[in-house]
């Protein structure tokens, strides 16, 4: 496995970019709008994902798009379904500690 790749996915907020962008093509600010971080912030997270190969860019007029890279992606989907669960787990987790301090 390409080590910047797994570097890049090292970070939740990459990962759930890299989610977001599995199945559909969404510009940076539509990102943005997803996440509590400004659009310049998503930008370098984007930039990393970039330069691992993990997502590609396509510009449509003054708009770039983004979409996650099947190639790269494909080998660590494994990794990533795992992590992305491992997260949906700690989420669970925390929801339901929040609920019972109910």
């Amino acid at each position: 496995m390409n080590h910047q790749a797994l570097s890049a996915i090292a970070s939740d907020r990459r990962r759930e970019i890299l989610r977001l962008l599995w199945q559909t093509e969404r510009t940076a600010g539509d990102l943005a709008s997803e996440f509590e971080i400004s659009w310049p912030a998503i930008s370098q997270h984007l930039g990393i994902l970039k330069v691992a190969g993990l997502v590609r860019e396509r510009r449509d007029g003054r708009h770039r798009l983004y979409t996650a890279n099947p190639e790269t992606v494909g080998p660590l989907e494994a990794v990533l379904t795992a992590m992305w669960e491992a997260d949906l787990d700690r989420l669970a987790s925390h929801a339901e500690a929040e609920e019972r301090r109910k």
